[in-house]
């Protein structure tokens, strides 16, 4: 596959890829529903998947290198790509989790973070400070992805937003990627400046923004079952993702039941579905 068609795909592949974006945002939402303390992350787990299979689809990131779980959940210092199983939930925990979908060949990949019930008020309020400075920082990105010449100006948008509302971490290692016929593909799309700013933005384009934060620094390592990144500080992170696509009359958030346009809409962004 050339690069030109890697990046951009075509009106009727586009269309393609609403489905699995709302397959991918209905597997969340079941998700969302059930945290609660004394939860295990394992039956969250089983929430999405039961979602994904249910409507005739396959969680994408069981294919990748091995992975066997439907769904990444990371908890307190975890940011991302924590592994499903017996932890139980506790008041106040902050806890992202990360899902995809791949339907009829297409893909789609969205995150979510969440604040448990109950717990320290104090460590409750700072957390979800922290996810709400997240997603927050991915509708700028969003937005600024409707005007953009090019990819990196993603990223611009996205540090400015986190920069504005205080001292935070952003994840230098990981970052976003577009999406398509396979769940990671070509551009990369940093969460943070870069002096090159990548490929043009145009009609077919689709990408996974999705920004990584921590309360302190952004110096992580990876747990010793190869997969869970986490602070070396001890600080909290949050993880927020949405897959967006840009079409010739504008662009339409795939993982959003509405495009996003209730979270666009402060920023005079109005997405247009595609047709």
């Amino acid at each position: 596959m050339g690069l030109r068609r890697s990046l951009y795909k075509t009106p009727a592949q586009l269309r393609t890829m609403v489905e699995p974006g709302l397959i991918t945002a209905a597997s969340l939402d079941a998700v969302r529903a059930l945290v609660a303390p004394g939860v295990t992350t394992e039956e969250l787990d089983a929430a999405a998947s039961a979602v994904i299979r249910g409507r005739g689809a396959e969680s994408n990131f069981m294919l990748v290198r091995g992975y066997r779980h439907t769904t990444c959940i990371s908890i307190n210092d975890q940011v991302v790509h924590g592994i499903p199983g017996s932890r139980v939930l506790e008041p106040g925990d902050i806890v992202s989790i990360d899902s995809g979908a791949q339907f009829q060949g297409w893909n789609g990949d969205s995150a979510i973070t969440v604040v448990v019930p109950g717990g320290d008020p104090a460590v409750a309020t700072a957390r979800q400070r922290l996810s709400d400075v997240t997603e927050g920082s991915l509708w700028a990105g969003i937005a600024a992805l409707a005007s953009a010449r090019r990819v990196g100006e993603i990223g611009d948008a996205v540090q400015s937003s986190i920069e504005a509302q205080g001292s935070y971490g952003i994840l230098r290692d990981y970052v976003g990627h577009g999406i398509g016929r396979a769940m990671h593909e070509g551009p990369t799309v940093f969460n943070y400046r870069v002096p090159d700013l990548g490929p043009e933005v145009k009609p077919g384009l689709c990408l996974a923004i999705e920004p990584m934060v921590t309360g302190g620094t952004d110096v992580t390592f990876v747990e010793d079952d190869d997969w869970t990144v986490s602070t070396v500080d001890g600080s909290d992170g949050a993880h927020w993702e949405h897959s967006v696509a840009v079409h010739e009359s504008g662009i339409w958030v795939l993982t959003s039941p509405d495009g996003g346009a209730s979270a666009l809409a402060p920023f005079g962004v109005t997405p247009v579905p595609i047709a």
